[in-house]
């Protein structure tokens, strides 16, 4: 173990690790403050760039960008009512309120405290459970992989409550998608046309910068210009951060929801952060405060989206599956290297996993310091034009899809998506199913191709007890969303009492 830690100290020394780190936490700060751009934008930007990398040097950069994002985000949340990124809308129920009472400084003095414990809870966790991953790994063959994936899928579709079936028809999409071109065991043509360019597939670097990058670009563009005003703040920022210890129930229990929810594929941010929120508002002593600047309520929403980065590492490192759109995007950078997550990732590579956790630490560390000095710069940020900001991002994308491969086909395909994803969020319909329904499609597909040669009837799936286990968690969850969607549409056929009488 010490050996193990000793190896992997020894691999964040170098210089482009550490620069890796400055940029990434600093920069995911600067991303998550300007509203409109958030991590998913950023790190579709930088993708092509890390795979110049070494492997190490581009995860802790994406990594960088994934954790400190949040930190950031709650920055316009609480101060002008408009989160950074999407996951600190809740930040807004109680820290706007708070700003609106003259409490801003407290109130980014608790967000940045519960983001920091919260993140450093749930690397912790990370460490402690990665011996039992070590052991645990190894017993997922290629059927329990691909039932894994297959689960993953269906929690994703279910996580998208009231959009379940636009869930599934864009996850599907992902996976039609991911089966564009030369297929790799027969060499066979699917969906190609006769259409050369389509021989190679589509690539999904340019399908994510598409889908996310430049769909952006064009919202901010075609929006009305804005820059928000905001004022300074002023005080002691370090007293406000250790204010956040007066709430360490509250912070524990988010960041217990945002581990275990972070370890589940397709759930995330959301669900930890409703979940901690309302359990905090449940054993408040001030339950009506909640909503109208409660410190409680902001420090379990700021905990809860805080834990969730190290936590989805779990399920990416230890059996290669994605839990969302950012992990899934992290995935393509193990894969360009040669650096395969999974059973063999614990047993052969143990150093590089407890680097990239020492990563996380050094970065969340990094976060909290530059957030004791920069609000104030941060501030000025929120003020970008968002054509400006718009026209950068577009520009960054292109530039980013070209140096791929050289080709302005790609370019006219991610651009293609972009208007795609465009539609999809004027209609309001979810976009991050797709980019799964790619990744896990084509982990879905190889491993049931790797599984067959062994397979010899439906109920070898349940042969063994991990993918018996995953069977019954499948079916189960499918009948109970089946139950609440069929409740939910009776309760609404049914007319209202009140209204009968």
């Amino acid at each position: 173990m010490l050996d193990t830690l000793s190896l992997a100290a020894g691999h964040l020394m170098h210089w482009q690790v550490i620069a890796a780190l400055l940029v990434g936490s600093i920069g995911g700060v600067v991303i998550g403050a300007i509203p409109g751009v958030g991590p998913a934008v950023a790190i579709a930007i930088l993708l092509p760039a890390t795979f110049s990398m070494e492997p190490l040097v581009g995860l802790t950069l994406l990594l960088g960008i994934y954790g400190s994002s949040m930190y950031g985000g709650s920055l316009p949340a609480i101060l002008i009512n408009t989160p950074g990124t999407a996951v600190n809308a809740l930040s807004t129920y109680d820290g706007y309120p708070m700003t609106r009472k003259g409490q801003a400084l407290r109130a980014l003095g608790l967000a940045y405290g519960a983001s920091f414990l919260s993140a450093i809870f749930s690397i912790l966790v990370l460490i402690l459970l990665s011996p039992v991953l070590a052991k645990v790994a190894p017993m997922f063959g290629s059927r329990e992989i691909f039932l894994a994936a297959l689960l993953g899928i269906v929690l994703v579709i279910i996580a998208h409550k009231g959009q379940m079936a636009a869930a599934g028809m864009t996850a599907g999409l992902g996976i039609l998608l991911q089966s564009v071109g030369m297929e790799p065991v027969a060499y066979t043509m699917r969906y190609t046309f006769g259409m050369g360019w389509l021989t190679s597939g589509l690539d999904l670097i340019v399908v994510v910068l598409g889908l996310f990058a430049i769909s952006q670009a064009f919202a901010l563009m075609i929006e009305p210009e804005s820059a928000p005003d905001t004022q300074p703040v002023s005080g002691s920022m370090v007293r406000a951060i250790r204010e956040v210890l007066g709430f360490k129930r509250v912070a524990l229990t988010g960041s217990s929801y945002g581990v275990l929810m972070g370890m589940i594929p397709g759930v995330g941010e959301f669900t930890a952060q409703f979940l901690s929120y309302t359990t905090a508002r449940r054993f408040s002593k001030t339950p009506e405060d909640f909503g109208r600047g409660s410190p409680e309520g902001l420090v379990a929403s700021e905990s809860a989206n805080n834990a969730v980065p190290a936590a989805a590492m779990i399920p990416l490192l230890a059996l290669g599956i994605p839990g969302e759109a950012l992990t899934a995007m992290m995935l393509s950078v193990f894969y360009v290297h040669n650096v395969v997550p999974g059973p063999g990732l614990f047993q052969n590579q143990l150093d590089f996993v407890y680097a990239l956790y020492l990563a996380l630490i050094v970065l969340n560390v990094i976060v909290i310091l530059w957030m004791l000095v920069s609000s104030n710069l941060l501030i000025r940020l929120i003020r970008v034009p968002t054509r400006f900001l718009g026209m950068a991002i577009l520009i960054m994308s292109f530039v980013g899809i070209y140096s791929l491969r050289n080709s302005a086909v790609d370019c006219l395909v991610a651009a293609g998506f972009g208007v795609f994803g465009l539609i999809l969020k004027r209609l309001n319909l979810p976009v991050v199913p797709i980019i799964l329904g790619m990744v896990l499609g084509n982990i879905m597909e190889v491993k049931l191709r790797a599984a067959a040669a062994r397979i010899e009837g439906p109920l070898d799936f349940v042969s063994r007890p991990i993918s018996a286990i995953l069977v019954l968690a499948i079916l189960f969850i499918v009948v109970q969303a089946i139950r609440t969607t069929v409740r939910e549409w009776s309760a609404e056929a049914s007319p209202d009492p009140q209204t009968r009488a």
